[in-house]
């Protein structure tokens, strides 16, 4: 009975180190994703520090900001977010050294990552037997979910240029055409009723390229197809939204799940 309970309260303690999925989640999520699109570009080009060097201190803070993500005991807004911002970064970058340094194709690219993220989800479930976030209550689940979210933002990004740049989609088309996809598998899900965990894995992959899509399409010059405001100006917009967001949430509360939940909800 003491192991029952002792599990138990172990897994309060785990469920609360990862936010609740509302309105809120999604909205942060897409900002995340411009933020790691166009701040990549910015430290690359703009503050000409490069790819290697750009890689490497951004590698560095996503590794810090994990450690304090795994070694606090309850979800904290400033820290979780801040590691997805990171990651999102991280993940745009991966895919950068291989297409830009190295050479690999777009379309080598979203395949292995496609691959990579297929492997990391059969890993996870044959683990722990789910995929939902809501049942993170160790730490080898938590790190299977930074894994996944991880591998998701190369993947959205290898999808998303391969969409706007190399079959020259455009960033606005690509932007709409993901945006459309991602509003099926919200369909999919309350109208049709599709696996709940399915769909949002779906959709936290789309968001990615969606958020690359608008990211580009503010920054980028107006003879590329873009609306011209800069690395600079969009990345600073987007970061100071997150910011505003994350302190109400931390406020407020809204996002922290209230009660344990072990089924195969999101």
């Amino acid at each position: 009975m003491k192991d029952k309970d002792h599990h138990q309260s172990r897994a309060q303690i785990m469920l609360n180190k990862v936010p609740e999925i509302t309105l809120f989640f999604w909205i942060i999520k897409i900002l995340c994703t411009t933020v790691g699109e166009t701040g990549a570009d910015f430290l690359d080009t703009n503050l000409n520090l490069g790819l290697d060097g750009v890689t490497l201190i951004m590698g560095a803070m996503l590794a810090v900001t994990l450690f304090f993500q795994f070694k606090v005991k309850k979800y904290v807004p400033g820290i979780y977010w801040l590691a997805v911002v990171l990651i999102s970064i991280v993940g745009t970058l991966i895919t950068d050294n291989l297409t830009d340094k190295m050479g690999v194709p777009l379309t080598i690219t979203t395949i292995v990552f496609t691959i990579t993220l297929s492997i990391v989800f059969v890993v996870w479930y044959k683990k722990e037997k789910t995929l939902s976030i809501h049942s993170i209550i160790t730490s080898r689940r938590e790190a299977f979910y930074w894994l996944a979210i991880l591998f998701t933002f190369a993947l959205g990004t290898a999808a998303g240029d391969l969409l706007a740049e190399k079959i020259d989609l455009g960033y606005l088309l690509s932007l709409i055409i993901f945006g459309a996809l991602i509003a099926s598998v919200a369909i999919s899900h309350f109208v049709f009723k599709v696996n709940a965990i399915l769909a949002f894995w779906l959709a936290y992959i789309l968001t990615r390229p969606l958020g690359a899509s608008i990211g580009d399409y503010l920054s980028q010059n107006i003879s590329d197809g873009g609306l011209g405001l800069g690395h600079e100006i969009t990345s600073m917009i987007f970061f100071g939204i997150i910011l505003v967001t994350v302190i109400y949430l931390a406020i407020t509360k809204k996002d922290v799940i209230k009660k344990s939940n072990f089924g195969d909800q999101v």
